[in-house]
């Protein structure tokens, strides 16, 4: 009698949820455990299809019986239950590792410590309404192993944190996009920035001389780790400071591009998009639409018809000819440096959260240039009060999001931008960085009622 190989899943949100229904299609005895609870949503599907799982708990005798786990990105590998299966020589994989074995699809995987969403969105934007039959998933959109085991995509357009790629084994993207590297999430990975520099690294460590690699060249992390790796694959740069005879690059507010003969030129200003941080994201889905022979005039028309994911330097209103933003997404410093790299007006910043180990002089030329009013918004206010005081004219502490915008409101003058991009996580106060970005957005439409 056959019996049947045991996969636990560790964590019951999106990912969880298809890994599993990913691996009782192909035979598995499955299980799924989480220590909180499950979303209704999740439970029912579970239920559905007749797959076992608890809430509220893990059963660590049933779970170190496994012989694949498949664990949710939001598990550290530190914490005693992960250790104790390492101890056992049991695996532990990602979904994404899980459910790449699933499929014969062409894999874009597109990382970076900022950027990567919109990328990602743009990409299969760009794909898309080219007529490709792609999908969209990773950290974004539905679970990629839950596609691969109820539908059959030619293409998937992966966004892929470090967290994802920490559990990775064999998982070989045929294009992988490394948009840049700056210091995030350092909390998990021991306050060590080689540490967090290694995980994205592993996005091109199963790559092969057949795969393909748009990168960031202006990013001297990303091309001294090139260097140092040497990767098989073949490279194709983004520069917004460099002339490139193949590639893509930034000349005078012209985005152009040269990808195995193929060329584009597109006029960045016209497109629904702005900022050079978002430059970059359009060179890099350029690219790949390039790369898997999407027509240039598709390009072009899809470029034009795109509309980027919520709470990415998104215009909320201009009230009284003051201009509010809501770039809620911004969870580290190197997003705000770009952030403010966005507007020539002046600009008061509402800022703050969970520092997870921030470095605020990459922005400080930039904030005493710009920035004429500084409200943080966190319950730890210290860091950012104590590093800006003497560099910004005024500073304002608050743990109330209609406060925080009606402080705003009263240094603002016309011509002016109030722009919420945090450079932190959003945990003290809110649920996540939607949460902020909604309830930032409810306070500013509060105003139109005074």
């Amino acid at each position: 009698m056959l019996v049947q190989k045991k996969v636990i899943v560790l964590g019951g949100g999106e990912s969880g949820a298809g890994a599993a229904i990913l691996a009782k299609s192909r035979g598995y005895d499955v299980f799924l455990s989480d220590r909180g609870q499950l979303h209704q949503k999740y439970s029912d599907i579970l239920t559905s299809r007749d797959i076992s799982f608890e809430h509220g708990q893990h059963t660590e005798e049933r779970i170190l019986a496994a012989d694949l786990v498949v664990k949710s990105p939001g598990i550290p590998d530190t914490v005693p239950l992960i250790l104790a299966l390492k101890e056992k020589g049991i695996p532990v994989i990602s979904e994404i590792e899980f459910a790449s074995r699933y499929t014969d699809a062409k894999l874009i995987a597109i990382t970076g410590s900022n950027g990567k969403t919109t990328t990602t969105l743009l990409t299969y934007h760009l794909l898309k309404t080219a007529g490709l039959h792609v999908g969209l998933a990773g950290n974004i959109g539905e679970s990629f192993a839950w596609q691969v085991a109820e539908k059959d995509f030619d293409y998937y357009v992966l966004e892929i944190s470090s967290f994802q790629l920490d559990n990775i084994v064999s998982f070989r993207p045929d294009i992988a996009v490394l948009l840049n590297i700056t210091p995030d999430h350092l909390d998990r990975y021991g306050y060590n920035f080689e540490n967090y520099i290694n995980s994205k690294f592993n996005i091109i460590s199963n790559q092969t001389g057949s795969d393909q690699l748009v990168y960031f060249r202006d990013s001297e992390v990303i091309t001294s780790g090139l260097e140092k790796r040497n990767p098989p694959v073949r490279k194709w740069a983004i520069s917004l400071s460099d002339t490139l005879s193949e590639g893509s690059y930034w000349n005078n507010g012209i985005l152009k591009s040269e990808i195995d003969g193929v060329g584009l030129e597109q006029d960045f200003c016209q497109l629904p998009i702005k900022g050079p941080h978002n430059a970059i994201n359009a060179m890099a889905a350029i690219s790949v639409a390039l790369l898997v022979g999407v027509d240039s005039t598709d390009i072009q028309k899809g470029l034009m018809t795109f509309t980027n994911a919520p709470h990415r330097l998104e215009k909320v209103e201009e009230i009284n000819g003051v201009t509010y933003i809501n770039d809620s997404k911004a969870t580290n410093v190197d997003s705000v440096f770009y952030a403010l790299g966005s507007f020539e007006q002046p600009v008061i910043l509402i800022a703050g959260g969970v520092d997870k180990g921030n470095d605020y002089s990459q922005i400080e030329d930039l904030v005493k240039n710009k920035v004429k009013g500084l409200i943080v918004l966190s319950k730890s206010f210290e860091k950012l009060k104590d590093y800006f005081s003497g560099i910004v004219p005024q500073i304002y502490t608050t743990q109330d999001v209609q406060d925080a915008v009606n402080k705003a409101q009263e240094w603002s003058t016309p011509g002016d931008v109030v722009l919420l991009s945090p450079a932190c996580a959003s945990f003290d106060l809110f649920q996540n960085y939607e949460d902020r970005g909604d309830k930032f957005k409810a306070a500013v439409r509060n105003l139109l009622s005074r």
